[in-house]
């Protein structure tokens, strides 16, 4: 039992209320769930547990739209839709509506903010990067390929009939043992299986869908993703995850609130869509020049957070949410506090 209040006690720290909380707010197009919460809450993220809703209900968006009315119901320590002492709860579930679910109801975060980054390929993690299927030749006299081109292809297909297209990019080094984990994907664009080699040494046929930059003999293929997840329920992670920064996308050298970064940690790591991690900068070992020049760890400086949307076994890549000053490469994303 003290194992159980001890983990309530945490939970209740974590999703503290800010001291200056306001006692409503009025939704408006554009807001989002993490931006409300920002408003009530010491951590935004916490807002699936102060509305009291468990994962599965949060899936389901369509209960909160422009016009309604956010209340703090101070007593007890919950958000809601109904006016504390009104003497009824509104129920939190999809309603019906004449206007369009889908736009107008209020999201846990912007899709746009991450929508570039849902259905590309963005890594081709080390190990699977020699096995990918690849472009042989070109349709004759097409050096450079575009929309309704065919391309030969070699590889296994695994079943699959529809590709993107993609050239290796830089190479993402881990921060801490210096190896490459990954390659930061070019997306050059979609072809389709129109004809099948019909022995073992003869390639397979494609035609190029679209294109977005010139598509050549070399360029790999990876499956087309299923279609993405668009709402999200942030939750801290299942298990200790103590991850860097690898990248900040875009190839700049720091990132701010709303843009984008990828961590050397994935799915065998314990991170899944939707994980929010605390960012801190790297607290590096010193001279204590006080005390015979002793080596002396100095200790994590936490800074904001960072919202996991898209996950590969050993990378991901999150969005950066409240942030006080610019992530660097080789800082720290680890389970919050």
């Amino acid at each position: 039992m003290a194992a159980t209040g001890d983990k309530a006690a945490v939970a209740a720290s974590r999703c503290a209320f800010k001291p200056n909380a306001p006692d409503q707010h009025v939704v408006v197009k554009g807001d989002t769930l993490w931006d409300i919460s920002g408003k009530f809450l010491e951590h935004a993220w916490c807002w699936p547990q102060v509305w009291g809703m468990n994962r599965e209900q949060i899936r389901n968006p369509h209960w909160i739209y422009p016009g309604q009315i956010v209340y703090f119901d101070r007593v007890n320590g919950r958000l809601s839709l109904n006016k504390p002492g009104a003497g009824s709860n509104v129920r939190l579930s999809p309603q019906i509506r004449i206007s369009n679910l889908d736009n107008d109801a209020i999201r846990s975060i912007l899709p746009s903010e991450i929508e570039p980054f849902l259905v590309r390929p963005l890594i081709i993690e080390e190990d699977e990067f020699k096995s990918v299927p690849r472009i042989v030749a070109t349709q004759e006299g097409h050096v450079i390929l575009g929309k309704n081109d065919r391309a030969y292809v070699r590889g296994d297909l695994k079943g699959e009939k529809n590709f993107q297209v993609f050239h290796p990019g830089t190479p993402l080094k881990d921060p801490v043992t210096k190896k490459i984990i990954g390659y930061e994907a070019v997306y050059l664009g979609d072809v389709a299986l129109s004809r099948t080699g019909k022995t073992p040494d003869e390639a397979d046929t494609f035609v190029v869908r679209s294109s977005t930059e010139e598509i050549g003999v070399g360029d790999r293929l990876v499956p087309l993703p299923p279609t993405p997840i668009v709402n999200y329920v942030p939750h801290p992670p299942q298990q200790a995850v103590d991850a860097r920064v690898v990248s900040v996308y875009g190839g700049v050298s720091q990132a701010g609130r709303n843009q984008v970064v990828s961590i050397n940690r994935g799915s065998e790591d314990g991170v899944d869509v939707g994980t929010v991690l605390g960012l801190s900068t790297f607290g590096g070992t010193i001279a204590d020049t006080t005390d015979g020049k002793k080596p002396v760890k100095l200790p994590d400086e936490k800074y904001g957070e960072l919202f996991m949307f898209r996950i590969f076994k050993h990378v991901s890549y999150g969005l950066v949410m409240d942030v006080r000053a610019p992530v660097q490469i080789g800082d720290v994303a680890s389970s919050p506090e």
